[in-house]
């Protein structure tokens, strides 16, 4: 089947693909019965819809990222060879496809909520304002991939009852889809802090919210905080940073109004409770098949160079590096890098920190990430020494999170795990490399830096987002001279499902798909 949303819209309820997907089978009717459906079960199909996007899972790691976000990151080490700056097509497809499923979800969602009465629509409201925070997120990730997007329109065929020819969606250029966005996420902030749920409502909520589990307290930080993020990414536009740094000012300055996720035990994330349904077993095979866990070399380097605690827990030395820790240098011909790689010198992600652990967790917003937000905008305004407390807060939160995770990892291949303590902690911080003195360049380059080494494979879009908007830290990229794409893309083109079924509004936009073509925020 064509993967383009209209039709994939048509499968509202068989898009949930996950390992378990019979044990959804009961609570999500054929479309034709859609009818018969709650709000309630809507809102539970509608989070787990793209959980394959967010736990750890072999398509999305071994498919997707594994040549390309890892790659134009240098997140993970990879051997050069040609064409190796081109995003697949199944890269685009699974990413296209994944999205607006679960966007049709959202829509059949508004669809059930609109046909409930007033009163109940009233009662429920938490579920429609917890789902759009949550479907945010996610385009957010989306735009900043492709830029322009059908949306506003998007996912609309079961809403227009099978009508295909008046179902082909628009695009809604990136920058409006961020202005909306964080107009409602505003008014969401608001509204979260005067609603009202009864206890039937709240104790139904609960038992169907696989992302905070009920807690208002933790959808207010989730909004807060994607909205820092979000409004970092567009600080840097001439039509938004103003709006960018009053907003993020308003909700630093009122804590008690817009609270944000500050530690780890406040990440945004769908934990995993048990192995029998959501869980992270794919992270093994699509992490590590074809040595997609390779360490990059300044990554690497960065981390020796200051005595990086999380070193250790982040990292294994190759399997004959005798105890040393080696990056592969992207900037090697492909021969030498393979002989490095297939003579196992070169280090590899901690399998029992990361893929062999059954129980990572699907990170949405991490503390660490906030703070080194926070210490940008700080930064902005000049004030220097709330942006070093806001980066070393970050650093803090960052190390913590890796020996945490790696606390309940049901492996131990890697062996065991010196713990960390707050004494190494704060000698690294105090390290030259990554102490902050003063402002300037090289006080965002410490920022941007330490998200980097935090983000790495366990936020991948974000990661590579950042990196595109701030270029920083600079990496350097051996040339690809056998291909028109010599360093790596700017976007993801559109699918080529577009050019054939969505023809008309394609042709709107085709001009600027190009893989050089930069996302609005994109602006350095």
């Amino acid at each position: 089947m064509k993967k383009i949303f209209i039709i994939l819209a048509v499968a509202v309820f068989g898009l949930i693909s996950s390992c378990k997907k019979s044990e959804f089978a009961a609570a999500y009717p054929d479309p034709s019965k859609i009818s018969s459906t709650t709000v309630e079960k809507q809102f539970a199909g509608f989070l787990v819809a793209n959980q394959e996007y967010v736990i750890p899972n072999y398509w999305n790691y071994f498919v997707v990222l594994r040549t390309t976000i890892l790659h134009y990151t240098q997140a993970t080490g990879f051997v050069n060879t040609g064409n190796q700056y081109v995003p697949g097509a199944a890269s685009i497809d699974a990413i296209w496809g994944s999205y607006y499923g679960f966007l049709s979800q959202y829509r059949e969602l508004q669809k059930v909520v609109a046909a409930t009465s007033e009163a109940d629509q009233q009662l429920k409201r938490i579920y429609m304002i917890a789902a759009t925070i949550y479907l945010y997120d996610h385009t957010e990730k989306n735009v900043d991939l492709h830029g322009d997007i059908p949306f506003s329109e998007a996912g609309m065929l079961s809403t227009n009852n099978g009508n295909y020819g008046g179902s082909y969606p628009a695009y809604d250029g990136a920058a409006t889809i961020y202005a909306k966005m964080l107009d409602d996420l505003k008014a969401m902030a608001d509204e979260l802090n005067s609603i009202s749920v009864n206890s039937v409502v709240q104790n139904s909520f609960k038992n169907q919210d696989i992302v905070n589990h009920g807690s208002i307290d933790m959808w207010k930080k989730y909004c807060n905080s994607l909205r820092i993020r979000m409004l970092s990414r567009v600080s840097g536009v001439a039509a938004m940073s103003a709006r960018s740094a009053s907003e993020i000012a308003s909700i630093l300055g009122n804590s008690g109004s817009y609270p944000i996720v500050t530690t780890n035990a406040d990440n945004i994330q769908i934990t995993i409770y048990s192995q029998s349904s959501l869980n992270a077993q794919g992270f093994r095979s699509g992490l590590e098949d074809w040595n997609g866990n390779l360490a990059g070399k300044v990554m690497i380097e960065h981390m020796k160079a200051n005595s990086d605690p999380r070193l250790r827990a982040v990292f294994e030395p190759g399997t004959s590096a005798g105890g040393v820790y080696t990056g592969l240098d992207p900037m090697q011909n492909g021969g030498d890098q393979g002989t490095l790689v297939n003579d196992g010198k070169i280090a590899f992600y901690n399998r029992s920190t990361l893929s062999r652990n059954n129980w990572f967790p699907g990170l949405l917003i991490t503390a660490a990430e906030v703070h080194f937000f926070i210490a940008e905008y700080y930064l902005k305004a000049n004030n220097g020494a709330a942006a070093k407390t806001a980066y070393e807060n970050g650093i803090k939160e960052s190390i913590k999170f890796f020996y945490a995770v790696r606390a309940i990892s049901n492996d131990n291949t890697a062996g065991a795990l010196t713990p960390t303590s707050d004494g190494e902690i704060n000698t690294y911080i105090a390290s030259p490399g990554v102490t902050m003195v003063g402002a300037g360049d090289n006080a965002l380059n410490l920022i941007a830096s330490q998200k980097w080494l935090h983000l790495n494979v366990i936020e991948p879009y974000e990661n590579w987002a950042e990196l595109r908007r701030l270029k920083l830290p600079a990496l350097s990229f051996l040339p690809d001279n056998s291909n028109a794409l010599t360093l790596p893309p700017a976007r993801w083109v559109y699918p080529t499902s577009e050019t054939a079924f969505n023809t008309e509004n394609y042709s709107k936009v085709s001009a600027n798909d190009k893989s050089t073509t930069k996302i609005f925020w994109d602006v350095k």
